[in-house]
């Protein structure tokens, strides 16, 4: 095998290696749920103050990733004081429910 070879089985073997994250979050209880999301991020998922992200249409895995990442305070920085503290009070259930919700929303708005 040469290095062209020996990099693609590598990354191959990486791809096959990494576990998919199983989501199977309910879009209408997680409705229930993102009232005060809505503060924030606009009850439509479109965040009307500059600064706070659209959540509407965003991938399902990268939310419930980033919600997590929020309740265990590995993810700092700019508002993130204020999503540890909306994240600690979320069980997984509820993430995957937010997380299946927002992402069924046209990003549009």
């Amino acid at each position: 095998m040469n290095v062209k070879q020996l990099a693609v089985a590598g990354v191959v073997a990486m791809a096959v290696s990494v576990p998919t994250l199983a989501v199977a979050g309910d879009a209408a209880a997680g409705k229930a749920r993102a009232a005060v999301c809505g503060a924030c991020h606009g009850q439509n998922g479109i965040a009307q103050m500059p600064g706070y992200p659209n959540l509407a249409g965003q991938n399902e895995a990268y939310l419930v990733n980033a919600l997590k990442a929020y309740k265990t305070k590995q993810r700092n920085g700019g508002q993130a004081p204020i999503m540890q503290g909306q994240a600690a009070a979320l069980s997984d259930e509820d993430i995957a429910n937010l997380a299946a919700y927002f992402s069924s929303l046209p990003a549009g708005g």
